[in-house]
């Protein structure tokens, strides 16, 4: 349609189609681009490519789910895991979605901590992904009861205070079964082909915004 749209409403799109993607992965059914454009899109076909390919990186980035084109006569997609952890298959009762991407990514920020992450760090981080403690997220629940109790039940994670603390301070470490079912050779090449789909998906950072991300890494 050649219209113009605000950023605040390409954001709105974005938003529709990661909720939309997940419905479809849960389902275990295709989509296209057609059927994106018809149902979360409204036809704005000009705004397809940024909008699509911003929502699949966000999906990879929090769910561990790929977006694949399996017809690209007909624009045809599929969405497969492409992490090798159980977490998704174990927490998976019934309609849940997979939340790989998102231990590899506290896995990733405790490596990048010297193998402990400070809680505090990790709830910063979560929070600029708009994965808030304290409200229910649609994918992932209460955050702080998924990484302090559920992923800590399960192995993935451990979660213990700082020794010597006081005020007490609590810190993230690996889990025996994050050690047991990916290495930090692969959290790290996972995140390499984030970062490189990403610098295609999205435009550079102003000096501004590059200088923020970087205080805040």
């Amino acid at each position: 349609t050649g219209e113009f749209l605000s950023p605040e409403a390409l954001k709105e799109m974005k938003a529709n189609l990661i909720k939309f993607l997940p419905f479809k992965y849960l389902a275990k059914e295709l989509t296209s681009q057609a059927e994106i454009l018809k149902k979360v899109l409204r036809d704005n076909q000009e705004h397809f490519p940024v909008v699509f390919s911003q929502a699949s990186h966000c999906l990879e980035l929090v769910c561990g789910v790929e977006v694949k084109e399996v017809d690209p006569r007909e624009h045809i997609y599929i969405m497969v895991p492409n992490l090798g952890l159980t977490c998704d298959v174990m927490l998976s009762s019934g309609q849940s979605m997979p939340k790989a991407g998102l231990l590899v990514l506290i896995l990733s920020l405790i490596m990048q901590n010297g193998d402990r992450a400070p809680e505090e760090k990790v709830w910063g981080a979560l929070s600029r992904l708009g994965v808030c403690v304290g409200s229910v997220h649609c994918v992932f629940g209460e955050p702080r009861t998924l990484l302090t109790h559920v992923w800590v039940q399960e192995g993935y994670l451990e979660y213990r205070q700082v020794p010597y603390s006081y005020p007490a301070r609590y810190e993230f470490l690996w889990g025996p079964r994050a050690y047991a079912e990916t290495s930090k050779r692969e959290v790290m090449a996972f995140l390499l082909r984030i970062k490189e789909r990403a610098s295609r998906a999205f435009p550079p950072l102003s000096a501004e915004a590059a200088r923020e991300e970087d205080e805040a890494a």
